[in-house]
């Protein structure tokens, strides 16, 4: 299991968007607020869903100034409504507001994946299957991104083309087939000794049934199938591979999908076509 808190990734964006927000300086606060000040704020929100991003926030705080001190009400992963305060934070009120727009925007839209997560994480209840995210995140932010998503009660699929074999319909266009491509990856990954899963995507059943005839896959993507071709492949797999749903998944279909009897499907839509929960930072007198 990933250690997202701790992980070089997250660091790695703090640093790099706290360069892109301050620059050489934040000369409002500079120049508008006096030394030596002490000042408290509350972390309020203002809508419904999923709050996941505190932690980060909290990373925020010590890499913009390690004397904050910040008092957490709120885990990742509560269910939060209007009028609720994730933490306060407390110190020189001009670090907290260096650090307030950055905090902000992670657990904004981490909260917005994670609630989005949660909703198909409930409409799945009752069912064996599992929601996956996908590749289609906010590039150089994807660790937070999926981060959200585990928050939110979601798994995660690959994080990159690095960790898993993915062998997609370009693929298997390009190597002249189901067959080919399968046989030239499995030779690449034993020659280079790379112990990684593969999974393969069809189109219809008659690639379904080219898969398992090939076989030593880990994994079969049924992508933009109908529900009656779904059940069909599901029955012909037979438990020989896990199965995936994919291709244009909604709120109002997933369900649907999942009754099929897949062992996953994967939604885009986690991460790409959310809507951020909106949540602010408020000076306290």
């Amino acid at each position: 299991m990933i250690d997202f808190l701790n992980h070089p990734e997250t660091d790695r964006i703090i640093q790099e968007a706290l360069k892109e927000d301050i620059g050489p300086g934040d000369f409002t606060s500079l120049s508008t607020i006096p030394e030596g000040l002490t000042s408290k704020a509350r972390c309020l929100i203002k809508g419904d869903g999923i709050l996941a991003g505190v932690d980060v926030a909290g990373k925020v705080i010590e890499a913009v100034d390690q004397k904050l001190k910040m008092e957490k009400l709120l885990e990742d992963g509560s269910r939060v409504s209007f009028g609720d305060i994730a933490f306060y934070v407390e110190g020189d009120p001009r670090s907290i507001l260096q650090a307030e727009r950055l905090l902000l925007n992670i657990m904004q839209r981490m909260s917005g994946i994670a609630s989005m997560t949660r909703k198909v994480v409930d409409l799945l209840e009752g069912t064996s299957c599992r929601v996956l995210d996908t590749r289609k995140t906010t590039p150089l932010i994807r660790h937070l991104e999926k981060w959200a998503v585990k928050i939110g009660g979601g798994t995660n699929h690959r994080f990159g083309l690095y960790d898993m074999v993915m062998i997609k319909d370009n693929h298997v266009d390009y190597a002249g087939g189901i067959a080919n491509a399968i046989r030239a990856c499995k030779f690449y990954l034993s020659q280079n000794d790379l112990k990684l899963k593969i999974e393969v995507e069809t189109r219809n059943l008659d690639e379904v049934r080219q898969v398992l005839a090939e076989g030593g896959v880990d994994r079969i993507m049924l992508d933009n199938y109908k529900h009656d071709d779904m059940r069909k492949a599901v029955q012909l797999i037979d438990g020989r591979a896990e199965t995936e749903a994919s291709g244009g998944i909604t709120l109002e279909t997933v369900r649907g999908f999942a009754e099929t009897g897949v062992d996953f499907v994967s939604m885009g839509a986690l991460t790409h076509s959310i809507s951020s929960l909106d949540i602010s930072l408020k000076a306290m007198k």
